[in-house]
């Protein structure tokens, strides 16, 4: 049974490792200031899988931004561990949409290469290493270089190397997106184990609502600009979760009611671009 839940900043215990506290993040430009987050606040609970998903133009990667420090500019706090943070923060490791390995790396020499910038033995960095490698399930690729791996392949070299930090939040910004469904799916399952087994505060930002419904404990569903938290849906589904749950009708049900909170807002979003289009025609007056 689908549970949905009004947006509120209480809405995790007191617990929280990582609290986001009334972010509000605006941004100038040549048409005037525009308001990309808007008073958004999160707790998220130690181990717990949350997701953030929204429509194009909400501020998800926004979100993101200013959680993983790389975003100065805003209002509001985030706090680790009851700790304040502006910043990057060793507690917060991150893993991207884009390409990051290193192409005259071996997978290994990735994986290792943020514990060489603390100076660790390299021994010990090879060591911890191979094992983050065997973690995400690529035995036998120590020695390869990126361009021998496959899209899904190298991800997976990114996130052993963010976990090889061994950070207390991992925070993902659409690791999956250029790859095709049925491996993002599998992928997914990969992520799973490897958060269970680790029991890794996880905050995931998409604009897949099966990837969304496949992993998380919970689900921010955001406006579109500016982006607010229009609902915080449970994923009230047995664990350990894999993805042969996609074809369930508790799964569909789910799906359905996201897509309802989306489809909404995504239209929302197509109305003012059209708006935008014709307000300002390419080669007119601006």
């Amino acid at each position: 049974m689908l549970t949905p839940t009004k947006p509120t900043s209480q809405d995790a215990t007191d617990d929280a490792i990582l609290v986001v506290d009334n972010i509000v993040v605006r941004f100038e430009t040549p048409e005037g200031p525009i308001v990309a987050v808007d008073d958004v606040s999160l707790k998220v609970k130690p181990g717990e899988f949350l997701s953030v998903i929204g429509p194009s133009g909400c501020g998800k990667s926004t979100l993101f931004n200013v959680v993983g420090g790389l975003l100065g500019h805003y209002n509001g706090k985030v706090s680790v561990a009851g700790e304040t943070i502006a910043g990057p923060h060793q507690s917060i490791g991150m893993v991207f949409q884009e390409e990051s390995t290193f192409p005259w790396r071996t997978v290994t020499d990735n994986v290792a290469f943020p514990l060489e910038l603390t100076g660790m033995a390299k021994a010990q960095r090879i060591e911890r290493a191979r094992h983050f490698i065997a973690l995400v399930g690529l035995d036998g690729f120590e020695n390869r270089y990126p361009g021998e791996l496959s899209g899904g392949m190298r991800q997976r070299v990114s996130l052993a190397r963010t976990l090889a930090s061994e950070p207390k939040i991992l925070l993902m910004d659409e690791p999956f997106a250029a790859l095709d469904e049925q491996t993002r799916l599998l992928l997914g399952d990969k992520v799973l184990q490897i958060q269970q087994q680790l029991k890794q505060t996880t905050l995931l930002i998409t604009h897949n609502i099966t990837e969304a419904v496949q992993m998380s404990d919970r689900i921010v569903v955001m406006t579109y600009r500016p982006g607010k938290v229009k609902r915080i849906v449970e994923i009230d589904l047995p664990r350990p979760r894999t993805s042969e749950i996609v074809g369930s009708e508790a799964f569909g049900r789910y799906v359905a009611q996201i897509w309802a909170d989306l489809r909404e807002e995504a239209s929302r979003g197509m109305r003012d671009e059209e708006k935008h289009t014709l307000s300002h025609p390419k080669g007119g007056a601006s």
